[in-house]
């Protein structure tokens, strides 16, 4: 399979088309700002007529998983979803068939001045650029007041 994925502010997928808002980013924050995953999928054509999982994970710069606080605790912060493509009627045998997912994610406690990246996993197997990164901005420091009289 082939995969892109594109971060935005915020994205729907209908009828098989993405509609993305703010899509391309890669620096956000500091604060925890709303956020979406526009995904495309293209599944080879004897891979469809079948149910596929899908699992994105949310590592640090070393590959370890963001805790999240849930109503059950501490949990690594991680999206599963599965999903199924069947061969439309008069479709060319051999082609491709396309997945559209978008995957909007209420913000997230991130720490100031960090790198991340969403790790996509299909069927539990993940390739290389399957995958999006992202950094926030270091927080704000406060200076206080100025001592220059203004002009």
């Amino acid at each position: 399979m082939k995969l892109t994925m594109l971060l935005a502010d915020a994205a729907q997928a209908m009828q098989g088309k993405l509609y993305i808002l703010g899509g391309g980013w890669s620096i956000t924050g500091p604060q925890p700002t709303p956020s979406a995953i526009a995904i495309k999928i293209d599944v080879p054509w004897d891979q469809s007529n079948r149910v596929h999982t899908l699992r994105l994970d949310l590592l640090d710069e070393d590959g370890h998983p963001i805790m999240v606080p849930t109503p059950m605790g501490e949990r690594p912060m991680q999206i599963n979803s599965r999903f199924e493509v069947g061969r439309p009627v008069g479709l060319i045998p051999g082609a491709d068939l396309d997945v559209a997912l978008a995957i909007n994610i209420a913000p997230l406690p991130l720490a100031p001045g960090a790198r991340y990246v969403w790790r996509c996993f299909i069927n539990d197997d993940s390739q290389e650029g399957w995958e999006v990164r992202f950094s926030t901005r270091p927080a704000a420091e406060h200076t206080g007041p100025s001592n220059h009289p203004t002009q």
